[in-house]
This record gives C-alpha cells, structure tokens and sequence, in this order.
C-alpha cells in the first residue's frame, strides 16, 4: 500500500525508535500493517538513520527524540532501544501525547515502570508492551484448555527455556554483559516468561531465585580486550503462585538443547505441554499435547482460527503485527488494552524481586499487583 493511500485511509504514523531490533522486526511489521504507517526512524547517528530511512522509504530520519516527537504526522512511537534507556525515552513520548509501543523489559525497575504507567494514565495515551507470547497460535491454544480446566487442579508447572544467543564466549561485549544496563538472560528471557505466568496462570506469592555466570569475560568490540560480565546468563526460579501452585523455571542463553521452549502443567485430571524445538525463532513451531489422567499423551492440533493469517519467514514478525493489531484497535476505539504498561510493571517487579533473591539467598515475597500499584 502507498503511503499517499494508507494517509488517505487515516491510518496512524508511527516513528520507530532504536535501529537493531526495530529494524529487523517492528519496520517490516508496521510497514505490512493495513493501519499504521513508519514515518520516522531515531538512531543516535544520523548518517545511521538517514540510511535506514532511505532504504525502507520512510520519510523522516532522525537523531534526536523531541525532534521525532514534534512532527506532527507522528501520532505514536514504537521504542526497542537497550532497557536502560527505556524509561527516559518512554517519559518523553508519553509526556508529548503520543501512543507506545514499548520492548521488554520496559524499564530498569518497577518503581520506573509504575510511574510510566500512571503517566500514561494521566495523558490518556494507548501505552501497550511487546509481549507477544499472548498472541502465538500455541500459546493461544494452551490458554484455552487449561481455562477449559484440562488438566484439573495444578499440582506442578515446570518452564524450561533453552537458547544459545549467548554460548560463543567470542560474541563481543555490549551492554548486554553489563546489569547497570539491563542485560542479562533474566531480562531478555525472564521478562516474558514472568509475564506469561502472570497471564496463564495468575500472580505470584514469592520467589527463589539463583544466577550464575558461565562466561565472564567477553572480548570488547574494538580492542579485542576481555571486559568482565556482571549479567546473569542462566536463571533457576522456583515460585509458588499464589494459588499455591509450585513452579519451577529454567533460563539459560549459553546453552545448545534440542528442546528450546517448554512448559509443562500437571494436574490431578490431565497433563498440558506447550513446547517448541525451533532455535532460530522462537515464535514459529510451537506445538500443543496433552494427556488426559492415565492416558497416553498425543498432540492436539491448533484449529485455524488461532494460526497467524500469514506466516513470515521471522516468526517474531508474525507475532508483533498481532500486538499492533491490540494497539491500533485501543487507539481507535479509546478502549483499555491488555497487555498495557500494568503489566509490564508486574513482569518487571517479578524481575526486581528475582535479583534481591539472588543477592539475599531467600525467598522473597511478591506483593499483590494492586497493592503494589
């Protein structure tokens, strides 16, 4: 679609914030999106964005966000810079009214993420977060049949997540390697996984959390020097939700497994497994069994009324165009949204409280998200 039609159609101009991600992912799908247009494109280097602008056809490239900010063709922001710059730059967009779009984690703290949230409120800007787990064709069937009530009373969860983004102790240092910045695999893996649980199975009463560091030292980009790693690379979580159901959760980015993504939900009336074996997406390939008390267990099939309409060859894409759907629907219609920056603090606050288990070697209770906000 033209850019001359989709303005005539009134469709929303967006300004991407943040060239790595934002490039791979949230360009091509607001770009296929019948109801958003890319208008703007932000990089701290302006020969950087200018290039990027050029070769995706995107009308204004620049390097300061308040100049992004006061082109009026841009009605919201899409932000998948690194997390440590997450807060100043969400604050700004919402201050100048302008609807978010916001990569996980949102913030470097919940008490960060919270004031964005009641920012957000106090604008009336559609603040949504990239979680896009909730809209994955298994995923979305798995929820299904455990509100069907499939497996019974939970008795036990049990979440692997496997991936070796991380395993070549040759890829470079970046802010990845450093906490201060937001690094690490509790971040980058956790986040969603926290929000997941939240979503699937309810809030959580407290948690016990163990990090570790397989490699220590990553060789800096220029120098070739090894820098020091003060970032988690493989997370052990257990949680008691506040059912009372025990689970148990292993992250690791440093690892090579056959099996990549797996949950597991056991019940007194049946077993659910949701699991994927695909390495290089984790979108695409995710595939649904369950076994009823007794039985033998056997895959049940995603009917296609939950598939995505078109596959890309990126399954990261597939699910960000769903999340735009939610986020272009709220802005239209002015209806509240789900998942909004409320739950993005909850995925944060479950990491905040994550780390001061680590550091303390307790247990550490998790408030109420309403008592919390």
């Amino acid at each position: 679609m033209s850019a001359a039609l989709k303005n005539q159609q009134g469709v929303i101009g967006v300004a991407v914030i943040g060239t790595g991600f934002g490039q791979k992912v949230h360009i091509p799908g607001l770009q296929a999106h019948s109801r958003t247009q890319v208008v703007a494109v932000y990089n701290q280097d302006l020969d950087k964005a200018s290039h990027i602008a050029q070769s995706h056809n995107i009308p204004h490239a620049c390097n300061n966000l308040t100049d992004i900010l006061q082109l009026p063709e841009v009605q919201a922001v899409t932000i998948s810079t690194p997390p440590f710059l997450h807060y100043e730059m969400a604050k700004q967009v919402i201050d100048a009214g302008k609807h978010l779009l916001l990569e996980k984690p949102v913030t470097l703290n919940a008490t960060e993420a919270k004031e964005l949230y009641y920012l957000a409120q106090e604008k009336g800007v559609v603040a949504t977060v990239d979680f896009e787990f909730r809209f994955v064709p298994g995923w979305l069937l798995f929820c299904e049949l455990l509100g069907q009530g499939y497996v019974g009373n939970k008795r036990l969860i049990t979440i692997n997540w496997f991936g070796s983004s991380r395993a070549n102790p040759e890829r470079p240092w970046n802010w990845y390697s450093e906490k201060d910045k937001g690094g690490g695999a509790l971040g980058s893996l956790g986040s969603h996984s926290f929000d997941y649980i939240h979503w699937l199975f309810g809030e959580v009463r407290r948690i016990n959390a163990h990090f570790t560091t397989a490699i220590p030292q990553r060789p800096d980009v220029t120098t070739g020097e090894l820098k020091s790693v003060n970032t988690d690379d493989t997370c052990m979580l257990m949680l008691e939700l506040a059912d009372g159901t025990p689970c148990q959760i292993s992250i690791s980015a440093v690892i090579y497994a056959p099996r990549t993504h797996v949950i597991e939900v056991y019940g007194d009336e049946g077993t659910l497994i949701l699991a994927s074996e695909n390495q290089k997406d984790y979108v695409h390939g995710f595939r649904v069994w369950g076994a009823k008390a007794g039985k033998p267990i056997a895959e049940i099939e995603i009917p296609n009324r939950l598939t995505f309409p078109k596959n890309y060859a990126d399954g990261r894409i597939s699910g960000f165009l769903r999340v735009v759907d939610q986020w272009v629907e709220a802005i239209i219609s002015g209806e509240p949204i789900t998942p909004s920056l409320r739950e993005g603090v909850y995925s944060q606050l479950l990491m905040d409280k994550s780390h001061e288990s680590n550091e303390t070697l307790n247990w550490v209770n998790i408030p109420a998200l309403d008592e919390f906000l």
